[in-house]
């Protein structure tokens, strides 16, 4: 029990000091992947505060105060390396950004145009201040804005790195947040950027209901037609859901490799994997043979794989139209029924409506209410006898199946060489782009997009993810409350969890009283208990035998004149005397014959 007692109190002193524990992830994140370049103060006071401090400082001492949490100082991230694009909007303006003016020919006229509102802007919850990203403002409009790389992007030997970050300020209901690599072409006009602009890979999250979408998806030029077909990356096996709803910056990360393999990462965390080969849909090369569209199925082909047994002969006490239920003949109608009396009777009480007009409501009736006779009665109405399911029924009687002698198979159509077949093993090698752009519709507001990179070094990504993502998730994780304010905000949201809370430390403390408080005192062993177990025997014999004599002692003392008169008492109480003597004998060696049986004795024989 004492081991149990100390279980429930760790587990006790365990669940207390996790919910006063404040959240320690903010000085784990800015020792992780930080530069030296970033600058982490503790110092929140201003000269204001310093010269109130020194006028107080005759004052009597005030209590300690705990420090205040880590400010993350912002500093914008400048690309270092091998880059094609980088855009993280710490000037203010959207400069070198091309806003569209064109329509979208599938939608209605009122909201064809690409008149959704962009700006550049600081989060509303911002806990990096200067911290700037772009931001599209409006609701349920379409919005297109694009911007030229520095220069074009040719798939040749070197791996392709898209990254930046999304923010979905006030939630998503229906939108994307993707971005678009814009294939290279003469006629590019970013002024006219639509939806049908050619773009050689889309990728970023979309979601819309319950479906959470991470696209990754490139458009593939036929080598014999010249036409382009999109091909779509498999779904992630990871839980999106969080990082749609949580309201925090996420990292997306898009790395495409000359070997065809390619990753999706979410906050450098990996959610989708595969080759373009093998894991998308359709795949990359057609089938090297096809089904014949010319070939039919002859007439006489037989696909049934069983059929009725054509010599099997209906037996002639076969009855097809037995019912399968029939009256039970041996049912009586219950004593008491009233045959005469309805289930339901109109309700004596009811009123006709004042207003009722029979010519166009028709003849009023009251409504219907259960019978007050039937009450009392097993029923009432015409009893009729119930149903039981016949003996006699068989059904329709049909031929049994036995296997087809003529069977050929399932019929399919015979294989030809595919003409539309050709073999692309480097689907990497993708046309090349030379500008990227948003071209969105969305029903939410307010998403903010930041840190835009595209490059083939892994390295410089890293870099630029850590300088820029990386201050901002450790700005945010610093300015996260305590665990117990989150179970709190929690409870306020679910309060349900108040049942939860209370159950988790008091339900310990319970166990705790019950263990300690209720304990159930051990009754002793009698001697024939003692018998069937080798627990050891006290020795309580010698005891007894000894209380017994100091008994007698103290009688004798106290009797002294008396024995005399004792001794000339009748022969019949001498022989009470010896009675109960006898028997106490009887007793003393029932006694001992248990002792000598006990294992404790046996034990002290052999020694």
């Amino acid at each position: 029990m004492d081991q149990r007692v100390g279980f429930f109190l760790l587990l006790a002193l365990g669940l207390l000091c996790l919910s006063l524990s404040p959240v320690t992830q903010a000085n784990d994140l800015l020792d992780d992947g930080m530069d030296d370049d970033m600058d982490v103060e503790d110092e929140l006071a201003g000269p204001e505060d310093e010269d109130l401090d020194g006028d107080l400082e005759d004052e009597a001492p005030s209590a300690p105060k705990p420090p205040p949490p880590p400010k993350v100082t912002y500093k914008a991230p400048e690309p270092v390396g091998e880059h094609f694009f980088a855009e993280s909007f710490d000037r203010g303006t959207l400069d070198g950004w091309v806003l569209s003016n064109a329509k979208k020919d599938s939608a209605d006229e009122e909201i064809a145009k690409y008149d959704g509102k962009w700006m550049v802007e600081e989060m509303k919850d911002s806990k990096l201040p200067g911290d700037k990203g772009l931001v599209l403002k409006s609701r349920a409009k379409h919005h297109a804005i694009s911007a030229q790389l520095l220069r074009p992007f040719i798939f040749d030997t070197m791996p392709l790195i898209i990254q930046y970050e999304v923010n979905f300020q006030s939630g998503i209901d229906c939108g994307g947040a993707y971005i678009k690599l814009l294939t290279q072409t003469p006629d590019l006009d970013l002024d006219q950027f639509v939806d049908t602009t050619p773009y050689t890979i889309m990728f970023g999250p979309d979601k819309c209901g319950e479906d959470y979408k991470l696209h990754f998806i490139f458009r593939h030029k036929n080598p014999k037609t010249g036409e382009f077909e999109e091909k779509h990356a498999k779904k992630p096996d990871a839980d999106l859901r969080s990082y749609y709803t949580d309201k925090k910056t996420h990292l997306y990360t898009l790395v495409v490799n000359p070997d065809n393999s390619f990753e999706v990462l979410i906050d450098n965390t990996v959610v989708n994997s595969g080759n373009l080969l093998t894991d998308m849909t359709p795949s990359v090369n057609p089938p090297a043979e096809i089904e014949d569209p010319n070939d039919h199925k002859p007439e006489d082909w037989d696909e049934r794989a069983k059929i009725q047994d054509p010599d099997s002969v209906k037996p002639e006490d076969w009855d097809d139209d037995a019912p399968a239920q029939i009256p039970d003949e041996d049912a009586v109608t219950p004593e008491g029924w009233l045959d005469n009396e309805p289930e339901y009777i109109g309700d004596p009480d009811a009123i006709k409506p004042e207003d009722w007009d029979e010519e166009m409501d028709g003849e009023w009736e009251a409504p219907q209410i259960p019978n007050p006779a039937c009450e009392t009665a097993p029923g009432c109405g015409v009893w009729k006898r119930p149903m039981i399911d016949n003996p006699n029924y068989k059904g329709k009687w049909k031929p049994p199946m036995i296997d087809n002698p003529n069977y050929q198979g399932v019929w399919k159509p015979r294989k030809i060489a595919n003409p539309a077949f050709f073999e692309d093993l480097h689907p990497f090698r993708m046309t090349p782009f030379n500008a990227v752009g948003l071209e969105l519709w969305s029903m939410s507001s307010d998403i903010f997009f930041d840190n835009f990179f595209i490059t083939n070094d892994r390295n410089t990504a890293d870099r630029w993810a850590n300088d820029g993502w990386g201050l901002k998730r450790a700005a945010e994780s610093a300015a996260e409350p305590g665990l117990a304010t989150q179970m709190l905000n929690a409870a306020e949201e679910r309060p349900w969890l108040w049942v939860v809370y209370v159950l988790t430390v008091a339900l310990p403390l319970i166990l705790i009283i019950v263990f300690c408080c209720t304990g159930k005192k051990k009754s002793p062993a009698t001697p024939a208990e003692y018998k069937k177990t080798d627990e050891p025997q006290p020795d309580v014999k010698e005891e007894e035998e000894q209380e017994e004599e100091e008994e007698k002692v103290e009688e004798a003392e106290k009797s002294g004149p008396e024995e005399k008169d004792d001794s000339e008492e009748s022969p019949v109480k001498e022989e009470e005397e010896a009675e109960k003597d006898d028997e106490q004998e009887a007793v003393d060696e029932s006694e001992d014959d248990i002792l000598r049986r006990s294992p404790r004795n046996r034990k002290v024989r052999r020694d």
